[in-house]
This record gives C-alpha cells, sequence and structure tokens, in this order.
C-alpha cells in the first residue's frame, strides 16, 4: 500500500506598491514549513518585484487590478502544478500587518484533519493599537454578523491571513475580483458545509498607506462589494 504524503503547502502573497515590507513576509514565513511562496505583482509601479525575488519568492504578474485577481492568479499558477487534493494554500497580505511566524498555528488544524479552513482572526488575538481602523472593526463586525444570521455561521473576522485544503478552494469556487474575495470565500465555505474554524493572530499597524482602508474611496467600496457579496450568494 502506496503511504499518503504529507501535505505539501503553498503561500499566495497579493503585492501592488509593497517594495517596503513584501520582503518582511517573505524572509519571515517558516521555511521548514512551505513546499513554495508565491507573490502575485498586481500591476506594482515600484520595486515589488525586485524585493520579492531577492529574498525567494516565485514571482506572478497579474497586471488587472484587484485583491481577487492576484489571488485567483495565484490559485490559476497552482492548477497547472501538481498540487494534491491535500495540500495546503495559505493567504497572507503583503503588508507586513500580519505575523508569518504564526503561519503553523492556521494549518495545524487541517494537518490534524479538524478543519478543511482556518481563518486567522484579528477579533481574538493582539491588535497593536492604530492597526486597524474604526471603520474596518465596525465592517468587520457587521460583515460577521450578517454571515451568522443569514448563513448561520459563526466567524469573528474577515482577516486575509487564512488556510485552506486545496480540494475544498477548488469546491467553493472562487470568483471575486476585488474587494468580496475574503467574505465570498467564507459564506461558500458555509454553504458547502466546509469544516472552518478560527484562531488568535496578532495584527500590527502595516508598513505604508493601506489602499483601501487608508482613504475614503477605498473604505465605501470595499464595505459596499462585501455586503454586496453577501447579500449575492443568499
Amino acid at each position: 500500500m502506496n503511504e499518503i504524503q504529507a501535505p505539501a503547502i503553498f503561500v499566495i502573497i497579493p503585492a501592488f506598491n509593497e517594495q517596503n515590507a513584501v520582503c518582511n513576509v517573505v524572509s519571515e514565513i517558516p521555511k521548514n514549513l512551505v513546499k513554495e511562496i508565491i507573490v502575485v505583482n498586481n500591476g506594482s509601479t515600484d520595486n515589488t518585484v525586485e524585493q520579492a525575488i531577492s529574498c525567494g519568492a516565485t514571482v506572478l504578474d497579474e497586471p488587472r487590478k484587484g485583491y481577487g485577481n492576484a489571488c485567483l492568479k495565484g490559485i490559476e499558477y497552482l492548477n497547472g502544478k501538481p498540487v494534491k487534493d491535500h495540500d495546503i494554500v495559505v493567504f497572507i497580505d503583503a503588508d507586513y500587518s500580519d505575523y508569518p511566524a504564526e503561519m503553523p498555528k492556521l494549518v495545524e488544524p487541517i494537518l490534524k484533519k479538524q478543519a478543511d479552513m482556518v481563518i486567522g482572526s484579528r477579533a481574538l488575538g493582539q491588535k497593536e493599537k492604530g492597526a486597524m481602523t474604526p471603520q474596518q472593526i465596525f465592517g468587520n463586525w457587521l460583515a460577521t454578523t450578517l454571515l451568522r444570521v443569514l448563513y448561520k455561521v459563526e466567524f469573528t473576522d474577515l482577516g486575509p491571513f487564512r488556510a485552506i485544503r486545496f480540494a475544498q478552494l477548488m469546491q467553493v469556487d472562487m470568483k471575486d475580483k476585488t474587494y468580496g474575495w475574503t467574505v465570498e470565500m467564507q459564506l461558500k465555505a458555509a454553504k458547502k458545509g466546509l469544516k472552518s474554524m478560527e484562531v488568535p493572530v496578532d495584527y500590527r499597524r502595516r508598513i505604508g498607506q493601506s489602499k483601501v482602508s487608508g482613504t475614503v474611496k477605498g473604505t465605501i467600496m470595499a464595505g459596499y462589494k462585501i455586503l454586496w457579496t453577501i447579500v449575492k450568494y443568499l
């Protein structure tokens, strides 16, 4: 009987103008844990690509702007590789707001077959003062409340730091190209009956200004898209 190999772990990092942060993220990911680190350059005009390459990441180009577009590019890349159903995909932002060293906490429940998907919850962890804006905190509360009421699933955060088994990532069939990416994954996981859980993760002030919560337009657009996504899949 052939032995089943231990799951390989792949990391996808969407990045737009994160030259000052992306190398920190790549460098602090536990290298003994992961098989490949994939940075998806989402139309950067700075030295994000050069920095990511210098730190040892595989770099893909996705010129179509949008967080979801970048994540979908990473998934497309993995689909072209011999990735197994039981392998694990981790998503983390390139702005160094999450702690890459906490990655084992996210993948452990999947490795132990306790979950198909694990969300790193900033609400359950320790947040540095000013790491999340009041509108982010309120938006997360509103979105997770709607998920509980409409989809009967308990989450405390839409945190971008997350892990999911590859087979289940394919099963949820992600579509969103912009701000609705995280909530789409969580509500689809609920609709598909996946076993989801949260683990506390710490969160700090990002390097540089957020392209979403750092602007009025970005905040409004993200809030609208998240709410629309929640209603769209009912």
